[in-house]
């Protein structure tokens, strides 16, 4: 048998033959074989003192802050300083003032909606929507994003601090201000302890909702955790809490008190108990200002031109209500009431003996502002062409909440209807968030008697009019269409939610998509691949029914990483492929069993321990059957692995290969040697070893010799005798 080894510095192939008396009947077919780089000692034993020490960690950060200039540090203390440095003051600075007037317009009305949501009195949305939108701007890396009270938020907080004190008492006040403290605590924390990534990871995938061109996270650290939570658990939940926060608000429609829960069979059933006490007056009301913000926020996206109705909404809704207010005096419509003029002062969160009962919703509201806030921050960084740090990101919404939380502000993040204004509005830099918390600040102190007479069912309709775009009802039949397993995701936790509360339904949602995720990394797939007529390409036979086998020779590609939740499901696949007939054409010499195994582990980025004893329990299961295993293209960490197992020496460095066409190649000589001496060899005795295992420790010898005296100066090969080195291909004139 005629073996070539291709040099591992030259791309001319070096020939070195050698005969055996087994295969002197055998025709010569010389073999194209790209040799294996394996680890040294050196290597080995550097990766493993490298992996347990930090110094080389510690030493790399050092060199790191040491090459940080003065604008290097201001960048990453006042990440305001890149916009500011770089501001085209005639370009940008009209653009700017006309974004954030527009936000701020529309963030007025809604910060007082949102802040009744949330149990509390519209003042303390005027206050969460005024430091907080100056701290981010200094300390946030967006230039897009705008950040203050959103609904989901504001359900979360209603949701948790009803079940420990009532709305009305001076304490639920105090815990919401709490509360901020804490997820901006939070929030600090995970962005302070995650480490900036380079890659970019897409979150989203499907439909494209609420104007924004999907989502987008890119956190590692703790941050990391939260991209186990499935897209479609979010997308669930959302959906089930928008549907929530709207029968909340038909209280204000009715004219009647409901229960305050998140349940929504309580919810209804205390809509029907109050029919006998329903009111016309803010029914009609509430339906006319829906209706107009509806038509106004359709036409706002449809009609470029009419853009500026989507943010004029709310302010439209909240005049025509206090002037119908205050001509007709209506005795059946409640209105917000006296509002306390200025600005908020100083004053420090109290009541930190709940602060345990309040860690969930905290954790849970960090958890949002991860998923929202972060994710909507990158999309808004690609589409305006910047870089964007995400844990600067998260860092900025922490302190912007633990700064809003001295001034009687609760928990803010960033929300998608204005921040989809203020992209579509051009705004280029922070300062368009500063205008808009000027805005907030003149609103404060000087237009808070205008508000007394806002109608209550006015501020209603504007909660109800944001969150119908949370129902994402495209996105389940999106997922009914693509994937059945993520639609039933969606199913359950929207369902859990809405029936067994938040909390229920979060903690559902979360469960079963962890238990998705172990499913399949437990059960991960297992490709039995078949070559690929007149090429050396090998792929899997049920994607590429034409693709053709050998017999004697079994080749499987495993597409997951192998650890100790699935290395047995692995060795159950790779028993049935070994057993099952596949059904696809077969070539070669004809033999009875399967002598050969080649696991294809390109694909494999990790082995651990666990996995490594398997293999070797596969192997010797495999030897004690006459069966040789072959390793085609592990990458490097895989090797080292295996080799500092003794895995490597175990197999054998001759059944490792670059390709998996070498391989075949190699097993394919073998099985030809079997076929060939089965036919021709005598009875054997019993202390002689087998055909099978004379011709295994020839292969090793082989390999032995090849590696001492083949080399880069080896005799090239003939040009002329090139067309023979890829004996397997199919030669068609």
């Amino acid at each position: 048998m005629e073996i070539s080894y291709a040099s591992s510095s030259s791309r001319n192939l070096s020939r070195y033959s050698t005969s055996t008396s087994s295969s002197s009947n055998m025709p010569n077919r010389p073999v194209r074989i790209i040799q294996l780089q394996h680890p040294t000692t050196t290597s080995l034993s550097s990766s493993s003192s490298s992996s347990s020490s930090w110094w080389s960690v510690l030493s790399r950060w050092r060199s790191k802050v040491n090459a940080m200039s003065f604008t290097d540090w201001t960048d990453v203390l006042v990440p305001c300083s890149r916009w500011i440095r770089t501001y085209r003051w005639r370009d940008y600075l009209q653009i700017d003032l006309a974004a954030g007037l527009t936000v701020g317009v529309m963030l007025v009305p809604q910060a007082m909606s949102y802040a009744r949501l949330a149990g509390l009195e519209p003042i303390y949305g005027l206050y969460s929507s005024f430091v907080p939108i100056f701290v981010y701007a200094i300390f946030g890396s967006s230039r897009q994003l705008a950040i203050g009270p959103v609904a989901l938020v504001s359900l979360l907080v209603s949701n948790v601090l009803s079940k420990i004190v009532d709305s009305s008492d001076e304490l639920y006040t105090e815990l919401a201000i709490l509360l901020a403290l804490m997820v901006g605590i939070m929030e600090c924390i995970m962005g302070l302890l995650s480490q900036k990534t380079e890659e970019k990871v897409s979150y989203k995938v499907g439909p494209v909702n609420r104007g924004l061109g999907g989502r987008f996270v890119g956190l590692d650290g703790l941050g990391w955790l939260i991209r186990f939570i499935s897209h479609s658990v979010i997308s669930g939940f959302t959906t089930a809490s928008a549907i929530v926060i709207a029968l909340s608000q038909a209280k204000y429609f009715l004219g009647y008190d409901i229960d305050r829960t998140s349940k929504i069979v309580p919810l209804i059933k205390s809509i029907i108990a109050g029919a006998d006490e329903f009111s016309w007056p803010p029914f009609v009301m509430g339906s006319i200002i829906l209706a107009i913000l509806l038509v106004m926020k359709h036409l706002g996206k449809t009609r470029k031109y009419l853009r500026f109705l989507r943010a004029s909404g709310p302010l439209t809704g909240v005049v025509l209500g206090t002037v119908f207010v205050k001509i007709f005096h209506p005795s059946s419509i409640s209105v917000v009431g006296e509002i306390p003029q200025g600005l908020p002062k100083f004053s420090v969160p109290k009541s930190f003996g709940y602060a345990k009962d309040l860690i969930p919703t905290a954790l849970l509201i960090t958890g949002v502002a991860i998923l929202e806030s972060v994710g909507i921050a990158k999309a808004l960084a690609a589409k305006n062409g910047y870089e964007l740090d995400s844990n600067q990101e998260l860092f900025g919404l922490g302190v912007a909440n633990i700064c809003g939380s001295f001034f009687s502000a609760y928990p803010t993040t960033g929300s998608f209807s204005r921040s989809a204004v203020n992209h579509e509005s051009g705004a280029k830099t922070g300062l368009s968030g500063i205008v808009t918390g000027i805005i907030i600040g003149c609103a404060l102190l000087f237009l808070t008697p205008l508000f007394t007479d806002i109608p209550q069912c006015a501020l209603a309709a504007i909660v109800v009019s944001a969150v119908m775009g949370l129902v994402d009802y495209d996105e389940a039949i999106f997922l009914w269409r693509v994937d059945k397993k993520d639609f039933l995701l969606w199913t359950l936790t929207s369902t859990m939610t809405l029936f067994l509360g938040i909390e229920i339904g979060v903690l559902v949602g979360v469960g079963a998509s962890l238990a998705f995720v172990i499913h399949e990394s437990a059960n991960p797939r297992l490709a039995f691949l078949g070559r690929l007529p007149g090429t050396t390409v090998y792929r899997n036979i049920q994607q590429y029914p034409e693709a053709y086998t050998y017999h004697g020779i079994v080749i499987v590609r495993i597409d997951a990483p192998i650890y100790f939740a699935n290395i047995s499901h692995i060795k159950e696949r790779l028993q049935e492929y070994e057993m099952k007939n596949d059904g696809s054409t077969r070539r070669g010499p004809e033999v009875e069993s399967v002598y050969f195994v080649i696991l294809e582990m390109s694909p494999v980025t990790y082995v651990d321990s666990s996995a490594v004893q398997a293999l070797k329990d596969l192997y010797h299961e495999y030897k004690s059957r006459d069966i040789q295993i072959a390793i085609s293209n592990p990458n490097r960490e895989v090797l080292l692995t295996l080799a500092k197992a003794n895995l490597v020496e175990l197999i054998g460095k001759e059944w490792y290969f670059v390709r998996v066409h070498d391989a075949v190649q190699v097993c394919l000589q073998h099985v030809q040697s079997i076929n060939e001496g089965a036919k021709t060899a005598e009875p054997l005795e019993e202390d002689k070893p087998s055909l099978f295992q004379r011709l295994l420790k020839q292969r090793r010898e082989d390999f032995s010799k090849a590696e001492l005296e083949s080399g880069d100066q080896a005799p090239s090969t003939p040009a002329d005798s090139d067309s023979q080195l890829e004996p397997l291909l199919s030669r068609k004139s």
